[in-house]
């Protein structure tokens, strides 16, 4: 992929991308930089299950960027630390004196049949990904609160990454299924929040071939002999890059699923068919009610692997 910076999309804009030293986050970054963005890119290097650090990774990119006449710098905090996320908002902010796009897609996996999974790696997972995304977003939420009271135009995006597997969940992922459902939630209710201080939120659900897929989904994430790659990463990053821009403006509360070419809107959960007793109902007689309930309403997407 070409990373020639200059197409003018974005200029102006100042953006973080979390988790951008590989796969989905360095498509992010270096998407966002050609179209003219100045982009800090976060990465604390670690292995795919989160173990070990590494800069040359986030290094890496920034070089990439660099070498294509783009803006960028890095950024070692750990997303889910309180004053780590403080300090890489402050990042963008010290080096580029403003932040528009925060783009949290920072996570690693701890892949395990439910009755298998530890309590250790249930909260690696959930740290990572819940409060990785909660602490960079709050933080750049309360910057972008006190410019819009202070008068200032703000025109603010946070960009969460979700997972199909937060959507219908995924066998062999229940932390990481979790994890990415609360994401999913977590941006309807910034969306509402931070709407009157001039701040979108929307989320992704990729499916691409990165580390997080690779094993679960090894036969699915091949690349093609020849054709069209629809599991490249870069495929993703257009729709992150539209997001950041001024287009975007009016989208907020919204999940959208992307695979290769694909781009569409998940409709998520809402209110279906109901009975009103208008009195306290008998357990006794309840299973004729649930019954034609279920009969009515719309089946469930299946799990992601479930036989």
């Amino acid at each position: 992929m070409s990373t020639t910076a200059g197409t003018g999309f974005l200029d102006g804009r100042v953006a973080i991308v979390t988790g951008a030293g590989r796969g989905l986050g360095r498509a992010h970054a270096l998407e966002l930089a050609r179209h003219g963005a100045r982009v800090v890119v976060n990465d604390l290097g670690v292995a795919s299950d989160g173990g070990g650090r590494d800069a040359g990774p986030a290094e890496a990119v920034v070089d990439e960027i660099r070498a294509a006449g783009g803006e960028a710098v890095t950024s070692g905090d750990d997303v889910a630390d309180w004053a780590g996320a403080r300090a890489l908002i402050a990042r963008a902010i010290d080096v580029y004196g403003r932040l528009d796009v925060l783009v949290n897609n920072a996570g690693f996996v701890r892949d395990r049949m439910f009755v298998n999974t530890s309590e250790e790696e249930w909260d690696a997972v959930i740290r990572v990904h819940v409060k990785g995304h909660f602490a960079t977003a709050r933080h750049a939420a309360a910057y972008w609160r006190d410019a819009a009271k202070k008068g200032e135009a703000v025109d603010a995006r946070i960009i969460n990454t979700t997972s199909g597997a937060g959507l219908q969940g995924s066998v062999g992922q229940a932390s990481y299924a979790a994890a990415k459902a609360a994401i999913t939630a977590m941006t309807l209710v910034q969306a509402a929040e931070l709407s009157r201080y001039g701040v979108t939120a929307n989320a992704l659900a990729p499916a691409a071939r990165t580390r997080m897929t690779e094993t679960t989904f090894a036969e699915m994430m091949k690349a093609p002999e020849t054709g069209f790659d629809a599991m490249a990463p870069d495929n993703v990053a257009p729709v992150v890059a539209w997001l950041a821009s001024a287009e975007a403006r009016g989208v907020t509360g919204r999940v959208f699923e992307v695979q290769g070419g694909v781009i569409s809107v998940a409709e998520g959960w809402r209110h279906g068919p109901k009975v009103d007793k208008g009195a306290r109902w008998d357990p006794r007689e309840l299973g004729s009610v649930v019954r034609d309930l279920l009969a009515s309403a719309v089946p469930p997407v299946p799990v992601y692997g479930a036989g």
